[in-house]
C-alpha cells in the first residue's frame, strides 16, 4: 500500500525494537548528521520528531522502517514524515554485501536503513495510511479471523479427547462444536453419566434444546451405542467431565464473539464509503466482502496495476528464469489474509453460474479424487478483472445496457466463470 516517493534532503533509518529505537539521519551526500537512540514511549517518540524538525520539515526527511504499520508508524506519518516500509531481508543482504566482517549492532542497521533508503528511493515506495473506517473494519475483521482459528483448533482439541475416550459423543451429532453436541456434552459429558440415556430421555432432550435435524432420537441414540465403550475409571471419568466442560465453555465463548464480530464486520462494512462496491460482488456475502476491502484498504492510486493487486494477494506466480532453466513458482511472498479472502470468493463466486454449478454435479459419484476439469473452463479469477473494483459504485451487470457497459457486464461476470 505505497506511492512514489517524493525527493527529500535527510534520510532517517529506524531501527525498530520492542523498547529501545535506534535511529540514523543521513543526508543526501550520505553523510551521518546524527545518531540516537529513544523508548518506545510517548516521551520517546516526541523526542525523535523534535530531533528530526531540527533539520528539515516533516516532508523533507524520509523516515525507513522494517515494519509498515504499528503506533509509531500511525504517529509519524500523522506528523507529516514520509514513512518507508523496507523488507527485512533486503535490508539483511544489503547489510552482508556492505559490512563484510558480518558486525551487526543496532545503531548499525539504523545506518543501513537510512542508507538503504537514500540510494533506492527511486525504487521504493511512501507507505499511505489507512482511513479510520477501514482501520475500523480491518480490526474487527482480523480479530474475527483470529477466532474462528481459535474456535477450530479448540474444536479439534475437543474431537481428539473424545476420540480417545468417548467415541460415542462425538458420533452423536454431525458437528462436534454444533449448540446441540455442545447441550449434550454439558448434560452428558463422560460415559457414566449416560449410562441410563434411553429413547424417551433423548427425545425429551431434543425437544428441550430445540433440535433441528432430521435423525430420531432412536437413530441418535443408536450412534452412540454402536460407537466403541468409552472410559470408565473412576480417575479418568473425573478427569474426563473436566476437561470436556472446560473445552465446551471455551467454544461457547468463542462462538458467541464470533457471532458479535460477523454483527459488528457487517455494520462496518455498511458504514465504509466502498462497502456497497464490495458487497456487490457475486455471492461474497458480508463477511468475505469485508475481508477484501479490510485487506485491499481504500487507496486506489497505491496500485499501479490490477496485477500488483493480484500480486499483492499472492494470485499470480513468480518466474525465475535463468540461462536455459525457467521455472514458474507459488508466490510465497504476499498478504497471506488477502490471499485467503480473494481466493475464497473466488470459490464463492462459482457457484453463481451454470458452468461453476455445471462441474460441482460432475464429482465422482465415490467421493474420491478432485472433479474433472470442465472442458471450457478458465481460470476462476483473471487479475485483469480485478480493475473493476477500482470504480467507485456497484457492479449492476444485468441493468447495464451501453455497449461500454455490457463489456463491463461481461468482464464481471467473468469473475463468476469459475472451476473447482
Amino acid at each position: 500500500m505505497s506511492l512514489a516517493l517524493p525527493p527529500a534532503q535527510y534520510f532517517a533509518g529506524l531501527d525498530w525494537a520492542a523498547e529501545i529505537h535506534a535511529v540514523c539521519v543521513m543526508d543526501a551526500g550520505g553523510q551521518i548528521v546524527d545518531q540516537f537512540t529513544i523508548k518506545h514511549s510517548a516521551d520517546g517518540i516526541a523526542m525523535l520528531i523534535r530531533r528530526l524538525a531540527k533539520h528539515a520539515g516533516p516532508t523533507d526527511v524520509q523516515i525507513g522502517i522494517e515494519r509498515p504499520n504499528g503506533r509509531l508508524v500511525d504517529l509519524l506519518l500523522e506528523a507529516g514524515h514520509p514513512v518507508v516500509p523496507v523488507s527485512p531481508n533486503a535490508i539483511k543482504a544489503w547489510r552482508e554485501g556492505e559490512v563484510m566482517s558480518g558486525a551487526k549492532s543496532d545503531a548499525g542497521d539504523a545506518a543501513i536503513i537510512a542508507e538503504y533508503v537514500r540510494l533506492r528511493q527511486h525504487r521504493l515506495r511512501v507507505a499511505v495510511p489507512y482511513s479510520d473506517d477501514t482501520k475500523a473494519l480491518r480490526t474487527v475483521v482480523r480479530t474475527r479471523t483470529d477466532l474462528v482459528d481459535m474456535r477450530v483448533a479448540a474444536t479439534n482439541q475437543l474431537a481428539a479427547l473424545l476420540d480417545a475416550c468417548w467415541p460415542g459423543a462425538k458420533a452423536v451429532f454431525a458437528d462436534v462444536e454444533s449448540p446441540i453436541s455442545l447441550d449434550f456434552l454439558t448434560r452428558y459429558p463422560t460415559p457414566a453419566s449416560a449410562r441410563h440415556l434411553g429413547e424417551k430421555r433423548m427425545a425429551a432432550f431434543l425437544v428441550k434444546h430445540g433440535y433441528s435435524g432430521r435423525r430420531s432420537a432412536a437413530v441418535l441414540l443408536e450412534r452412540l451405542r454402536a460407537a466403541p465403550a468409552g472410559a470408565t475409571g473412576p480417575a479418568l471419568t473425573e478427569a474426563l467431565r473436566d476437561a470436556v466442560l472446560a473445552l465446551v465453555a471455551v467454544l461457547r465463548a468463542l462462538g458467541g464473539a464470533v457471532k458479535d464480530l460477523d454483527r459488528s464486520c457487517a455494520a462496518h462494512l455498511g458504514e465504509h464509503p466502498d462497502g456497497k462496491i464490495f458487497a456487490s460482488l457475486p455471492r461474497s456475502g458480508q463477511i468475505n466482502a469485508a475481508q477484501m476491502l479490510a485487506e485491499w484498504g481504500d487507496c486506489r492510486q497505491a496500485y499501479e496495476s490490477p496485477d500488483s493487486v493480484a500480486a499483492l494477494a499472492g494470485c499470480t506466480p513468480v518466474t525465475k528464469e535463468s540461462g536455459k532453466h525457467r521455472a514458474v513458482h507459488f508466490r510465497w511472498a504476499c498478504n497471506k489474509r488477502f490471499r485467503v479472502a480473494l481466493t475464497t470468493f473466488a470459490d464463492n463466486s462459482r457457484h453463481r453460474q451454470p458452468l461453476g454449478r455445471e462441474n460441482l454435479q460432475r464429482r465422482p459419484q465415490n467421493g474420491q479424487g478432485p472433479p474433472p476439469r470442465h472442458p471450457r473452463a478458465r481460470p476462476r479469477l483473471d487479475p485483469r478483472d480485478l480493475a473493476l473494483l477500482a470504480r467507485r459504485r456497484p457492479l449492476r451487470p444485468r441493468q447495464t445496457r451501453s455497449r461500454r457497459g455490457a463489456q463491463r457486464a461481461r468482464r464481471c461476470l467473468r469473475l463468476t466463470q469459475g472451476v473447482s
